[in-house]
């Protein structure tokens, strides 16, 4: 929200008195003797100089909205997915650098109430559980799938026993994944690795798709742009890329299309809302809200 400074004009207003003139006289009379002599009058109080108008108070940024509730527990939160089936959340945690294979990374559950239920509901190296640095998931068929680096791991959806593994060659950061109703399993690979001046591109950019325990690729370009957050619609998987600002949609031959910019890049999630959808950017430090096609506006600043 922008604020403007609000300024006040003040206009000097000018006043001219003019006399009427006499009609012709007798020839005057002696001039009268000169008056007693009066007070001076006061001289007139010089006008104080207009002042210019002070300098407009920098309005202050908009605050982010105050959280509803605070966990504790988290190591690296990455992605939140709602389990509609059993009504709670699943929370993935990276628990260190999100391209380390430590075997370490974890998913809490929380109750829609509020308090964390099972803090390490899946944990790595426990119950002979692979888990290194889990980000996106998606629930299918009783399913729950888990990017995870290179692979896509997966768990019973009540249990969270593991049900093995899904190496998908040439990837290097699988970031986001999205289930179809068709039970197909998409999968973002952002193309990016962790170095000492920070995210660097690897040049794998692609999106996978999962139809019945095998791999293809939908799309694999660097045109991709990091390809992070994936909603599947009826028109195409839609794709918000870590690299730009351009939300764009997938068709069936890998081609980008409705190509629409948001306010700022380093776009991860993406969610549908009613009618509309909510992105998150890195950049923009916000959630914006908008329309495929149309215009994105702040919904959330400072996250």
């Amino acid at each position: 929200m922008t604020c403007k400074p609000l300024f006040v004009i003040a206009a000097l207003v000018g006043t001219a008195c003019g006399g009427s003139q006499a009609a012709p006289a007798e020839p005057a009379p002696p001039p009268p003797a000169p008056p007693a002599p009066t007070a001076a009058a006061p001289a007139p109080t010089p006008a104080a100089a207009a002042t210019p108008n002070p300098p407009a108070e920098k309005a202050e940024p908009a605050k982010g909205p105050a959280p509803a509730v605070r966990y504790t527990g988290f190591a690296t939160p990455e992605s939140v997915l709602y389990d509609d089936a059993a009504d709670r959340y699943l929370v993935s945690n990276i628990n260190g650098k999100p391209d380390a294979a430590d075997g370490n990374g974890y998913i809490s559950v929380l109750s829609p109430d509020g308090p964390v239920t099972n803090a390490k509901w899946i944990a790595g190296g426990d119950k002979k559980v692979k888990l290194d640095a889990p980000k996106g998931m998606a629930i299918a068929q009783g399913v729950l799938f888990v990017a995870d680096i290179t692979s896509v791991r997966k768990f019973d959806a009540k249990t969270g026993a593991p049900k093995g593994d899904i190496p998908i060659a040439g990837t290097t950061f699988l970031n986001d994944v999205a289930a179809g109703p068709d039970g197909k399993i998409y999968v973002s690979d952002s193309g990016l690795k962790v170095t000492a001046n920070g995210m660097e591109p690897t040049g794998t950019d692609a999106v996978y798709v999962i139809d019945k325990g095998k791999v293809h690729p939908l799309a694999k370009s660097k045109e991709l742009a990091g390809p992070n957050g994936l909603l599947v619609t009826d028109k195409g998987v839609l794709v918000a890329p870590f690299g730009t600002n351009e939300l764009y949609r997938l068709e069936k031959d890998g081609k980008r299309a409705d190509v629409t910019k948001l306010p700022e890049g380093g776009l991860d999630g993406i969610v549908a809302a009613g009618d509309s959808l909510l992105v998150s950017s890195w950049k923009g430090s916000a959630v914006y809200r908008g329309k495929l096609g149309g215009t994105f506006e702040i919904v959330i600043p400072n996250v």
